[in-house]
């Protein structure tokens, strides 16, 4: 049987969790009682297992022979059936240490209804000639080995079953449960089952304690709850440690709670606490990756104040973050610090040096740098040989390269820098030269130099050359980077050769690897001029499939297609995909969708259309716009749109005299006489004419009307009209 635990242990004697798999439910346990069997069946029975076990026990029956045979026992069911047959021995009395026994092979098996009966049947049995100590301790380590096996459940259990008999575990055996359940990410309940039980037990939590609730409580999401918590902590007796703002400060800035973060690291150096190392190792890297310069070095500064031996890990994230925000020097003073402590800086660090450097523009004090450290780390020279090209030295990249050739420090990607730059910048020649020597050195071209030379025979407009390097790749199972599989794919539709195109978009998609935007619209272009609407939808799903952004431009051209062939039900559902997919929708789009809609007869939704169409400022050009206007004013229903058309002629000059003319008479046949006399005055101050048929609507009209005024007051028979003012003014009458 296992090292048993003390009722009172200190906390350093309570072990700490392994990994664990169960789950357990926070139900109250209920008493499981154990089934005795009658005086009159005390022969068990016959079987070769009881049969060896019991002519053991018979031999001589003690508490050390029986916790013996339990343990041997072939199967959980004999250890139970030999445990009942002893418990009819009139001359035995059970003892802690062999409930205890049964009890952890009961629970090892995961049989916890029949364990928690043994442990209520433990404790009912006062467990004759023992001292309650000797029992309370055996329950304990109970715990603790089942802590330490991966079974929380039952290790809950036998918490829960001493609560029930009085039996009060110290809080260091809380403490290692919650530890556990905490460590295993188990969910809230079973933290707060266990928590209520301490609370049951009168055992005041400590420190330790209330760290793992915080976890707990911050696991499940609950912020402010945790918070309040910790707000609290002093009213439990309980004071902050540094492992109590270690778990604040990481899940607040994790959850993006950076202003409460903030303040729990200014409460935390208001009070002084001692830090460990452990806490700068974990916090000063997520408060730098938050960008909290300022408070990751407030830290930085106390941890080295703290005389802490330097930690590579903290020191290369500082330099990281340092480089990040330009503060070079900064970091190579950080550096040559780590250096004098005697401490090796990352190859990470130098690279992140060399980088500042390069972007900033200061190659020659890169190259200095690098030298002076004598700096043998590949990344950081192959960092250097990005920074050359990128600045356009390329007789300095191709000098830095033969250095590291000569030393033996270039791997595959520094052949790949200079023949991508080369490639980039039409010197495809030198590419070539440099693939031929990369090959002799024994270097094997991968997915970045194919994709590499993908772009120079793009960029030399020779692409079936570059197609069939992608076959190359489609034969080593490589994937194009996004540049050259954007250039290719626009060079083959750009070249008609749509079927190739579709063919690179197609592998590409099924690894899982979209396509940029504005190339996909060009694929959809070609598809759809060359194989019709139906295989540029069969593209779309693809493009679906592997992330590609399905352009307005893409929508459109499906849209145009579908409208062809006269399917309003497919126009329609693709225009409820653009919505979903958040698509913007452009004039042309709103156009279509518009004149499907009309053509259902849908004119409310149509007018709907062209209202947002508007609103929106995608304007068609004029003589689309002037058909629908005209489709909106034979149907009658100019009215619906009066308030866009009011945009229109106020806000854009796009609208001609013959539109004008069209809504004049549609407006004046809907009734809407003030809008049709609006647009005459507007068309006339631009100097236009009307045409015969909007003049006689409105002189006709007019005439009618001053008769009846001339019938009502003779005084005004010399009023003329305005509009018929503006008539003759326009026509030039004397």
């Amino acid at each position: 049987m296992s090292v048993k635990l003390s009722a009172l242990a200190s906390p350093g004697r309570i072990p700490t969790w392994v990994n664990l798999a169960a789950r357990f439910s926070s139900v109250p346990c209920a008493a499981v009682g154990v089934e005795i069997a009658p005086e009159s069946d005390r022969n068990p029975p016959k079987a070769p297992d009881f049969e060896t076990n019991l002519k053991l026990l018979r031999d001589r029956l003690a508490p050390e022979s029986l916790i013996r045979v339990l343990d041997s026992a072939g199967d959980v069911e004999s250890a139970v059936k030999v445990f009942k047959w002893v418990s009819l021995q009139k001359a035995f009395r059970h003892t802690a240490d062999t409930y205890s026994a049964m009890i952890l092979r009961l629970g090892m098996a995961g049989q916890v209804q029949e364990m928690d009966g043994f442990c209520q049947r433990m404790m009912t049995d006062g467990c004759v000639g023992v001292e309650a100590e000797a029992a309370l301790a055996s329950l304990v380590s109970l715990v603790d080995q089942f802590v330490r096996r991966g079974k929380l459940d039952e290790a809950m259990r036998v918490l829960a079953s001493m609560n029930r008999g009085d039996y009060r575990p110290a809080i260091d055996v809380f403490n290692a449960v919650l530890g556990a359940l905490v460590g295993e990410k188990r969910k809230l309940r079973d933290v707060m089952f266990v928590y209520k039980e301490m609370v049951k037990a009168g055992r005041i939590p400590t420190v330790e304690t209330l760290n793992y609730l915080l976890e707990a409580l911050l696991e499940a999401d609950l912020v402010d709850s945790a918070l309040d918590q910790y707000r609290r902590m002093d009213k439990k007796g309980c004071t902050p440690n540094s492992r109590t703002f270690e778990i604040l400060v990481k899940n607040l800035l994790a959850k993006n709670r950076v202003a409460e973060s903030c303040t729990v690291l200014c409460e935390m150096l208001e009070l002084g606490t001692e830090l460990d190392l452990g806490f700068y190792s974990h916090v000063i890297p997520v408060v730098l990756s938050e960008n909290k310069l300022e408070v990751g070095m407030c830290l930085f500064k106390k941890m080295k104040a703290s005389n802490f031996p330097p930690e590579p890990v903290i020191y290369n994230s500082v330099i990281h973050h340092l480089c990040n925000n330009s503060l070079v020097e900064e970091a190579k003073d950080l550096l040559d610090s780590m250096i004098d402590c005697g401490v090796a800086p990352s190859d990470d660090a130098f690279e992140d040096i060399v980088n500042a450097l390069c972007m900033s523009r200061q190659l020659d004090e890169a190259i200095e740098f690098l030298e002076d450290k004598q700096v043998s780390a590949t990344s950081a020279y192959n960092r250097l040989l990005e920074g050359c090209c990128s600045a356009g030295k390329v007789l300095l990249a191709k000098e830095l390269f033969e250095k590291m050739s000569h030393r033996n420090i270039v791997d595959c990607y520094t052949w790949n820098i200079l023949i991508r730059w080369l490639c980039e910048h039409s010197r495809f020649r030198e590419a070539l030269g440099f693939l031929g020597r990369m090959s002799v050195s024994g270097f094997i071209p991968n997915s970045l130099t194919l994709s590499a030379l993908v772009v120079g025979c793009c960029k030399l407009g020779k692409y079936d050359d570059a197609f069939e390097i992608f076959n190359h790749v489609c034969a080593e199972c490589y994937i194009l980077d996004s540049l050259s599989y954007s250039k290719l794919v626009e060079g083959l539709c750009q070249e008609r050769k749509t079927l190739e195109a579709a063919e690179v978009f197609n592998y590409m998609a099924e690894s899982g690897f979209p396509l940029e935007s504005c190339s996909f619209s060009k694929l959809v272009k070609g598809v759809y001029d060359t194989k019709g609407v139906d295989e540029a939808l069969n593209v779309r799903k693809l493009a679906m499939k592997c992330g590609t952004m399905c352009t307005s431009d893409a929508y459109t051209i499906i849209l145009h297609g579908l409208a062809r062939k006269g399917s309003a039900k497919y126009v329609l559902a693709m225009y409820s995909l653009m919505l979903v997919e958040g698509c913007i929708i452009g004039a042309e789009a709103y156009c279509i969708l518009i004149n499907t809609m009309i053509l259902q007869n849908r004119m409310k939704d149509a007018a709907s259309l062209f209202n947002l169409m508007i609103s929106e400022g995608s304007l068609p050009e004029t003589d689309v716009l002037s058909e629908l206007v005209s489709h909106f004013a034979n149907f009658s229903r100019l009215n619906m749109i009066s308030d866009a058309i009011d945009i229109v002629v106020f806000n854009y000059d796009i609208l001609d005299s013959d539109t004008y003319s069209l809504l004049i008479n549609g407006f004046w046949k809907e009734g809407n006489k003030s809008k049709a006399q609006q647009l005459l005055d507007l068309m006339l101050e631009k100097g236009w004419v009307p045409d015969a048929k909007t003049h006689g609507l409105v002189i006709g009209s007019k005439a009618v009307e001053e008769v009846d005024c001339r019938n009502l007051a003779s005084d005004y028979s010399t009023i003329r009209d305005s509009v018929s003012d503006i008539l003759s003014e326009s026509l030039g009458d004397d």
